[in-house]
Formats: C-alpha cells, structure tokens, sequence
C-alpha cells in the first residue's frame, strides 16, 4: 500500500451542503490556499474537509490538536534503535511529502510555539524546515493545509496570532437551519422526519440559550445521537436527557429547562 492509499478517503462521506462552500472551497484548493474553517462544536466542520478530500480525490492526514503537542509531534523526531536513531516523519511532513490535505482540528488547543511551525507551509514558500534533520522539504504541488476551531472558546490565553490567521481563506460554518438539519438526522441514523423535526426544534431551543446559562447549544452531532438512540428503541425522553442534555450541562436550572422542554416535545 502507498502513502496516498494509506491516507486516502476510501468512501463518500455524508454531507449536505449549507451554501455554496463546496465550490468556495474547490477554487481555494485550485489555487492551493491554506484554508481556515471556523463555527461551533459539532456542525459539520471535519465532516467536509473529509468530504472535500473525497471529492477532490486528495490523501487526508487530519491532526486533533492538544495543549500537550509539540512541534516534533507535527514534524517529526530521531528515534532510537538498536542500531542508532531513526528519522520518523511526523504527519504534516508525511503530508507535504505526498500532497495531502494535512487537516489540523481544533488548532487553537495546541501551543502557539508550535503552530509557527505551519507558517513556512501557509505563505509564498510552501516549505517545511526540519531544523533537527538539516533538511527543507518543499512542499508537493497537492498539498493543501487546513485548520480548524471554535471561537466560541477563543480567550486571550486560547487564540491564534493575527501572524497565523492572515495567511488563510476562511469559511464560517454553523449549525444547519432546520429543515436541512432534519434531512441530515434521517440520513445519519434512519430515524423517521417527524421524529427527527422534533430533536431539532429541542436542539433549537437549547441553542437560544448560549450565553444564558449555555456555553454552547446542542450541536448536529448530538442531535444524530439522540436519533440513533431512539432508532435502536430508546424512549424519546431517555435518549434526549442522555445524548442531549446531560453531556452539555451540569447545571440544575438548565438541565430542568431543557427537560421540560423534551417532556413537551414528546408528550
């Protein structure tokens, strides 16, 4: 198997667009554009950068980024051996190697010592300095890189440099309005519309609630859950307080607010 076999997206993943992203998204690839993509927590943000790749027929190397990731982790390091070291390739070097799509999730959770690394990548060079290996990898004419986060998180410790940020096209993404989100849940999970229209409306309600009480409302994801849940023969009220509620809150308040809301919904 090849490095491009290894990575690529074998299936069509599932995705509905929201506007007219997949052809944005197509003409940024074109002129090789790093690419940033921005919007809350489960809407749908890593589902199409692995749609994209599929499409555009492109190897995907996707990073979840961590506060506990290290440059080295992104490039690569020496390992020892019996007979010595050994050079390992970290993913984004595998990437610009190759000429995948090197997708970086939730960037803002990784140090900013280490997302400097990316700006050789990201401007006119398209290079990758490998400081501990003597070497610079120019980057392969496929090669595309692609970040992701949630601003609804960014605070003065958690953020991305200006440095960082303008060196990308950007998409905001958010959740799906109803009737699409509707669609995605019977596609996701089998679930009949009516029962998926009402999981919406319940997502929708917790959703007017950030910033009263909420962080951050339901998301698609959790909605798809709660459908699966209640395909495979889980009460309504039971699959709603286990998928929905209870993950996103611990607050009393809330959570009785959300499940007289469920109660409502499902009488």
């Amino acid at each position: 198997m090849t490095d491009k076999e290894q990575f690529r997206v074998l299936e069509q993943p599932f995705y509905q667009p929201q506007s007219n992203e997949i052809a944005l998204y197509e003409a940024a690839y074109t002129a090789r554009l790093p690419v940033m993509v921005k919007g809350p927590t489960g809407c749908g943000k890593s589902r199409f950068i692995e749609y994209m790749a599929w499409k555009l027929g492109k190897p995907l190397i996707t990073v979840a980024c961590n506060e506990d990731m290290t440059a080295s982790d992104l490039v690569g390091r020496y390992l020892l051996e019996a007979n010595g070291t050994r050079w390992l390739d970290g993913p984004l070097t595998t990437a610009a190697r190759i000429g995948a799509i090197c997708y970086l999730d939730e960037i803002v959770e990784a140090r900013q010592d280490t997302t400097v690394v990316i700006h050789p990548l990201t401007d006119h060079r398209r290079t990758l300095p490998l400081d501990k290996k003597g070497e610079l990898i120019p980057a392969h004419p496929d090669f595309q890189l692609v970040i992701s986060y949630n601003p609804g998180y960014q605070s003065l410790m958690k953020d991305l440099k200006q440095s960082t940020k303008q060196r990308f096209a950007a998409f905001e993404f958010d959740y799906p309005e109803a009737q699409l989100e509707t669609t995605i849940l019977v596609t996701e999970s089998g679930i009949d519309h009516a029962t998926a229209a009402q999981l919406v409306s319940i997502g929708a309600a917790a959703r007017r609630l950030k910033g009263h009480g909420l962080d951050e409302g339901i998301s698609t994801r959790l909605l798809v859950y709660a459908a699966t849940l209640i395909k495979g023969g889980v009460s309504p009220g039971d699959a709603c307080r286990m998928a929905l509620v209870r993950p996103i809150t611990d607050d009393r308040d809330i959570r009785d607010t959300l499940d007289h809301a469920i109660d409502a919904t499902f009488a």
